[in-house]
């Protein structure tokens, strides 16, 4: 195992000049597919320079929807993922595509909208929220087959509601972000995870409106794209990635990411041996 976090007051942003690799030696790389929350609230922005100093391997980031994450392993597109959507995640495990899972962390889900909330949802259950905002709306959601997207798929039907006969409900087909922006503007509600609507709060005036139920776990996973399936991929890199994630060093910086600056973390460390 690599020597995580050796010192962990020392080096938090490195390069290969840093590692010191014998003669001839290159940096290496990897490709991480994952899920835009965790490039949009910044955690990956902590993470991975300390993963760099420590290994030398420079992760190369592609923040999309976990539905287009999840597809980048079926092609060989990437070395590792990091996403949130359980449930699709099985069928990868199950094809064969995806191998060596942990899991990371989590936070929840938010169903978010202007203060005045004028569909009337603040404080009620899930299903009557939703049934509200259809008839109110606008309700604007993400739209590409992310996890955040597949989840709000779910609350509609679980709440007897077809999102494509909701005259008010516009997909943005972008990520998190963008999305919670544009409900902004909007004076919508949209489904948004609690990490990136806590690190973008002082660019939108959305608030949280319906939370803490457990259906709204937001639940995330790291694999390595498997080498037997995928000659190209660099299981050594992303074996290395998925380790350092699950390590304690980096769950405790995932811990604590956030609770400075907003006063609570933006995600809970949740590591452990073997996938549930």
């Amino acid at each position: 195992m690599l020597p995580f976090f050796a010192r962990l007051g020392g080096l938090l942003v490195g390069t290969c000049l840093l590692i010191v690799p014998p003669v001839g030696a290159q940096c290496q790389d990897l490709v991480l597919a994952t899920t835009t929350s965790t490039q949009d609230s910044g955690l990956l922005d902590s993470l991975l320079p300390v993963f760099r100093a420590e290994s030398g391997i420079e992760v190369k980031v592609i923040a999309v929807g976990s539905g287009a994450a999840l597809a980048m392993a079926r092609t060989g597109d990437a070395d590792a993922v990091l996403t949130h959507a359980p449930e699709a995640e099985r069928s990868y495990v199950e094809s064969g595509d995806l191998v060596e899972g942990r899991r990371i962390m989590h936070n929840d889900f938010l169903l978010v909208g202007p203060a005045d909330d004028p569909a009337g949802i603040r404080g009620a259950d899930l299903a009557t929220a939703m049934r509200r905002i259809a008839a109110a709306g606008p309700f604007v959601s993400r739209g590409d087959g992310s996890g955040t997207e597949k989840k709000e798929l779910e609350l509609w039907k679980a709440a007897g509601v077809a999102p494509e006969r909701i005259g008010r409900r516009e997909e943005t087909g972008q990520g998190m972000g963008a999305t919670l922006l544009v409900a902004s503007e909007r004076r919508g509600y949209t489904l948004t995870d609690r990490g990136t609507y806590l690190a973008l709060r002082e660019r939108h005036e959305l608030v949280p409106l319906v939370e803490g139920d457990p259906r709204l776990l937001n639940v995330y996973h790291a694999y390595v794209v498997n080498p037997a399936r995928h000659v190209k991929v660099k299981p050594r890199e992303a074996r290395a990635l998925v380790e350092f994630l699950a390590s304690g060093p980096a769950q405790a910086m995932i811990g604590t990411y956030g609770r400075a600056r907003y006063g609570q973390p933006l995600f809970f460390p949740d590591a452990v041996k073997e996938l549930p």
